[in-house]
């Protein structure tokens, strides 16, 4: 029997069973298997184990199509090894049909009952790629684009709200790419020019991006290993995130405050752009949070963050009129992030907006009395939805006359960013295959 297909079956049970993350179920597999596999075996695991992840909607659509029992009255084991399967045989093109499907039998002898490897035979036969071309000629809209891109109808009806029907399938469908490795130069240690030569070096291939420090990155597995990383002359980080700081634009002797900052991509992002001079401080409710801050500072050389466990949303009459500038980068539902963690599309639920909505305007209106007044804040999310977002910021402005939306000509890398500038109010940024989906804002503080 195929043990990389068998270990990737175990993982599925395992996120499913314990309503875990695709991530850490695979890093522990990865972890306890290193000396059994080698990395290709690794590699085909992992696409496995994400890309059943991501696409178990649109599986199981096809599975009920040649399925006389209904999926409830299927056991969580046959489900995981059906879903396997026919991954391969519709998204793997380099895998032969027989070998999923021989391999998918066996193991669902080990895992089943005696008819169970006839019922995994006879589905996985019926099935090919006309199942899922199949999909598209689904009449309704929203049925269409849930089916076919593997998003929960519900997201996609929260899509339409504000978009185009095009724009929400093209969302929809750009949430399944696989994502771009993008780093941040960290220019404390080393400019971007040096940093490509390295790269070279190092015989790690990169291309360059629109916006400035920022590279995508090609064949590196393991980044966290090689040693232009441990010397922190770099920091993974998304292009989207990577444009938070640069709205913020804080200057060199600000005081400034990160109320949710860990694991600290945004906020070593700030003191890099402060050239390691005046003070940020840095809150996360967790400790173990606040410590992946600390940790990821001293890799990168800087010495200006001061971190604290601190809750964001419980006001402290001290810090009135404190800080120069604000970061708010707020818990959300996380919608703009699919590409990373798919497990967001099935963990959250329609119920789960209004909850983060309020903990959200709650965050911008308690530490919003934080700024001095002169002074600017940035609320982000990376989530999609007006709730989150855009509502947030005009119920803030209706109850709150002496902020207004701030100046976005100001800051760096303005030219390049433009394009994602709604009404001069805020940048709203669509998922594609170079940027997650995200919303920024910058409000000041009249004087």
């Amino acid at each position: 029997m195929d043990k990389v297909r068998e270990e990737a079956v175990k993982c599925l049970y395992k996120i499913e069973k314990e309503n875990a993350y695709s991530n850490i179920i695979l890093d522990k597999t990865i972890k306890n298997n290193q000396k059994k596999f080698n990395n290709r075996d690794i590699g085909l695991i992992t696409e496995l184990v994400y890309g059943v992840t991501n696409w178990k909607l649109t599986i199981d659509e096809i599975i009920k199509k040649h399925s006389k029992i209904k999926l409830k009255k299927i056991s969580p084991w046959i489900m995981n090894i059906l879903r396997t399967g026919i991954y391969q045989i519709i998204f793997l093109d380099k895998i032969p049909k027989s070998a999923a499907v021989n391999e998918s039998v066996n193991l669902a002898k080990k895992y089943g009952h005696k008819g169970s490897s006839s019922f995994v035979n006879a589905i996985l036969r019926k099935v090919d790629k006309q199942d899922l071309k199949e999909l598209y000629n689904i009449e309704d809209n929203i049925q269409k684009i849930s089916k076919t891109t593997s998003m929960p109808e519900w997201i996609v009806k929260e899509l339409l709200k504000e978009k185009t029907l095009d724009e929400v399938n093209e969302i929809c469908k750009n949430s399944n790419l696989k994502p771009n490795l993008t780093i941040r130069v960290n220019t404390l240690k080393i400019n971007e020019q040096e940093l490509e030569e390295k790269l070279k070096q190092n015989e790690i291939q990169f291309n360059k991006t629109e916006i400035k420090n920022f590279l995508t990155i090609k064949n590196v597995k393991q980044i966290e290993k090689i040693d232009l990383f441990k010397g922190g002359l770099f920091t993974v980080q998304d292009l989207s995130a990577g444009l938070v700081a640069n709205v913020l634009s804080p200057k060199e002797n600000e005081t400034v405050l990160d109320c949710c900052s860990a694991p600290g991509g945004k906020t070593t992002h700030l003191a890099e752009m402060m050239q390691n001079k005046g003070y940020i401080e840095a809150w996360d409710i967790h400790e173990h949070r606040v410590n992946l801050v600390n940790q990821n500072a001293k890799r990168l050389g800087i010495k200006n963050i001061k971190t604290k466990i601190k809750d964001a949303t419980q006001f402290d009459k001290n810090l009135i009129e404190k800080y120069d500038k604000l970061l708010l980068d707020v818990p959300c539902l996380g919608l703009g992030v699919i590409k990373h963690k798919p497990d967001i599309k099935w963990q959250r639920k329609y119920e789960d907006i209004q909850k983060i909505s309020e903990i959200q305007y709650k965050i911008l209106e308690i530490c919003s009395q934080y700024l001095k007044k002169g002074g600017e804040l940035v609320y982000s999310t990376c989530s999609i939805l007006k709730e989150e977002n855009q509502d947030i910021i005009e119920k803030f402005l209706k109850q709150n006359q002496e902020f207004q939306y701030g100046n976005y000509k100001e800051i760096p890398n303005y030219e390049q960013i433009k394009k994602f500038i709604i009404k001069d109010q805020y940048l709203s940024i669509n998922v594609s295959k170079e940027y997650d989906g995200f919303f920024i804002c910058k409000l000041k503080r009249k004087i």
